[in-house]
């Protein structure tokens, strides 16, 4: 995400890192050019204009002048703005103090709604809650079933008095069974438009007012820029909106949208949804978003995935097996499935630091590589998998033809395994202390 944003950033950083000393001129020329990249991300305007002359009344000070690292001071300038205009601390959803809780989700037709109210409901259940989903789109085709299919995969009930009720009158039937079933979260997905008009709003408004709901989330893309921006003020001219959950966010690769709707609007980020699956919806931090977009890395998310991911008595037998030298096969494939579940490679390598949109400019991540790896060892035989050494050319050729690959594919995966075995076994050694370094390169699946 923001790849094209971060990599223009990261050159206007580079520079003046590289200088030892600043001058006015240099901080002039260096925002002009952070001014350029952020308009050419479609950031608001008015937002650049602020975020520039607040940047530049900071690193024109005598403190810069006299620092040893006057360009790391205006980097820091820079990234302590971003974060202030992003929002500052994290925005949590607000849940009542006497369930349950109601949040109404808003928008376009098109933005994301109903697929980001079933994201939003398995977040709340994954907390503890026992959410109860919403249907009152009685007019897009198919909306209905949409949520039902969605409730149906994640085991959340769903509301739905069809297609002839009113969407007050289904509220109003959803909360009395809410409290019938014993549900502290009430998730309303609202019909959308595709443009912004009276009517609409004026349903919506009713609804807000006849089910008084604790939050109103607005579902805004993040790829339409400026757009995202103007409508987040209208829906919250009409609404008076809580926060916004911003979808599509891993194909945003400018940023316009993240960067202007909390300093346009006054309203923050709650969520971004940063893929396809329901389990790609995470709470928006303004200090992670900004260290990724400046190529810095986002650590605590990636560990919090890892946490969330890894099954941790997996993960300490891994370890002994690490220790001893017993790593097979199935070891193998057991890591790169975890690894594969916490979300695409790209995604993960962006948040550790270092790796940013320039440095992973040549590199390139094959998912599909990853799939063939797993077919070749899901076409092994258990023993196979523990003792590859038994693995023959007429072994070879079966799995090759049981995983639709060729015997090469067979042979690389051989030569990957044996490269981390070799690779475990000088770990084991420098750990006892007979190790004096060592040069590896991980064998991972990048072309």
């Amino acid at each position: 995400m923001f790849e094209s944003l971060q990599e223009k950033l990261g050159n206007i950083f580079r520079k003046l890192r590289g200088r030892g000393k600043l001058t006015e001129k240099d901080v002039d020329l260096a925002l002009r050019e952070v001014r350029q990249a952020l308009l050419e991300a479609d950031v608001n305007l008015k937002v650049v204009r602020d975020f520039v002359k607040k940047v530049r009344e900071k690193a024109v000070g005598e403190a810069v002048w006299k620092s040893l690292t006057p360009g790391q001071l205006v980097v820091k300038f820079v990234k302590d703005e971003l974060m202030e205009l992003m929002g500052s601390t994290s925005s949590r959803l607000e849940l009542a103090p006497q369930p349950p809780t109601v949040i109404m989700i808003v928008g376009l037709h098109g933005s994301g709604k109903t697929t980001s109210s079933g994201k939003l409901a398995l977040h709340l259940k994954e907390k503890g809650h026992h959410p109860l989903l919403v249907a009152t789109d009685i007019y897009r085709p198919a909306a209905i079933t949409q949520l039902q299919v969605l409730g149906e995969k994640l085991e959340i009930p769903v509301y739905t008095l069809g297609e002839k009720q009113s969407p007050v009158n289904i509220c109003n039937g959803a909360m009395k069974t809410a409290a019938q079933t014993g549900r502290d979260v009430v998730i309303v997905d609202t019909a959308g438009r595709l443009h912004v008009d009276e009517e609409l709003m004026k349903e919506l408004v009713e609804m807000r007012d006849s089910i008084k709901p604790h939050q109103v989330l607005l579902v805004v893309d993040a790829m339409t820029g400026q757009d995202a921006v103007n409508i987040a003020e209208k829906f919250n001219q009409a609404l008076n909106i809580d926060g916004v959950v911003l979808t599509k966010l891993d194909g945003d690769a400018r940023g316009g949208a993240a960067l202007s709707v909390k300093a346009v609007t006054g309203k923050p980020i709650k969520f971004v949804g940063t893929g396809e699956k329901l389990e790609a919806l995470e709470v928006f931090h303004p200090d992670r978003m900004t260290s990724r977009i400046l190529g810095m890395g986002d650590v605590l998310s990636l560990i919090e995935k890892a946490e969330a991911t890894f099954d941790m008595e997996k993960a300490e037998e891994f370890e002994r097996k690490l220790r001893t030298q017993e790593l097979s096969l199935d070891d193998f494939l057991q890591q790169l499935q975890q690894v594969r579940s916490m979300g695409p490679l790209d995604q993960l390598l962006g948040m550790i630091p270092g790796m940013s949109a320039g440095a992973m400019k040549n590199v390139a991540v094959d998912e599909r590589q990853l799939s063939r790896i797993e077919a070749i060892i899901q076409s092994m035989t258990p023993l196979e998998r523990n003792s590859p050494v038994v693995l023959n050319a007429s072994r070879k050729r079966r799995i090759a033809n049981g995983s639709g690959v060729q015997v090469a594919d067979v042979n690389r995966l051989l030569k990957q395994y044996d490269m981390a075995k070799k690779m475990v076994k000088q770990i084991a050694h420098m750990g006892k202390g007979k190790g004096k370094g060592m040069g590896m390169n991980f064998p991972f699946p990048f072309q």
